[in-house]
């Protein structure tokens, strides 16, 4: 199986504060990992140091094949990584449309806008997410479905490597939580990879092949979901299991 990320022996601090210390993990081509821990775990910021938002203290990142450097989140975008942001980072004077487009637009005649292509194309992108947002809606006012629909279809303009999500139930209805992590298998259906953060355990246990928890900075698990149970996972989480 090809391996798309190896972060090896990952430190960073912010100022006296160590939020990652010899963090070590790998994800493979189209697998599915849930990333797990309590707030303050340092979930977020390994995230955002794949996504190319922090430089790491010191370690090495290796993508597909390559050793790299995030510089900023074009970088990552470039090498083949999408995010969706726990915060969703939208534009909320933006219609959805052009969120879903932001930075990469699409345009005719080499410096047009192609309004037309962007709607219709995002129009089935909400479609497949089963989100009532329409392409023409401004974001203020949208439901904390309908921002996370457009969030997440964002990263099917292009054909990533990774996909990097960041509690992407956390804000949807419950009727819409099925749809998303559907979402989730089809990309590994299509061979891209996903690193799911969650403090939803039973989303985890539903789509992910491989659950690694983080305490405090530190990776405690990395095993098989089918090597696993919640009650270890949780046990995990808390601190009440030390590692496993």
């Amino acid at each position: 199986m090809k391996e798309i990320v190896n972060l090896s022996n990952i430190y960073k601090s912010f100022g006296a504060v160590q939020a990652l210390i010899g963090f070590n993990v790998s994800i493979n081509e189209g697998e599915i990992v849930g990333l797990m821990g309590d707030n303050g775990a340092g979930k977020s910021t390994l995230l955002k140091i794949l996504a190319g938002n922090f430089l790491p203290t010191s370690g090495n990142i290796n993508f597909n094949g390559e050793d790299v450097v995030f510089n900023n989140p074009n970088d990552a975008r470039r090498a083949g990584v999408e995010v969706v942001y726990q915060d969703l980072a939208l534009c909320d004077h933006l219609t959805a449309a052009k969120n879903i487009y932001l930075s990469r637009e699409a345009k005719k005649f080499g410096f047009l806008l192609d309004h037309k292509k962007m709607n219709e194309t995002s129009q089935k992108l909400l479609d497949q997410l089963n989100s009532s947002a329409r392409p023409n809606d401004v974001v203020t006012g949208m439901s904390g479905g309908q921002r996370q629909a457009i969030a997440i279809a964002r990263t099917r303009l292009s054909e990533p490597k990774i996909v990097l999500m960041d509690e992407p139930t956390a804000a949807v209805s419950v009727a819409q939580v099925p749809v998303i992590l559907d979402y989730i298998r089809s990309l590994k259906a299509q061979n891209h990879s996903v690193l799911l953060i969650s403090h939803r355990l039973p989303d985890i246990m539903e789509v992910c092949d491989r659950i690694v928890v983080m305490r405090l900075g530190e990776k405690v698990c990395d095993k098989n979901k089918a090597d696993c149970n919640p009650e270890e996972i949780t046990g995990l989480i808390t601190g009440a299991i030390k590692s496993a």
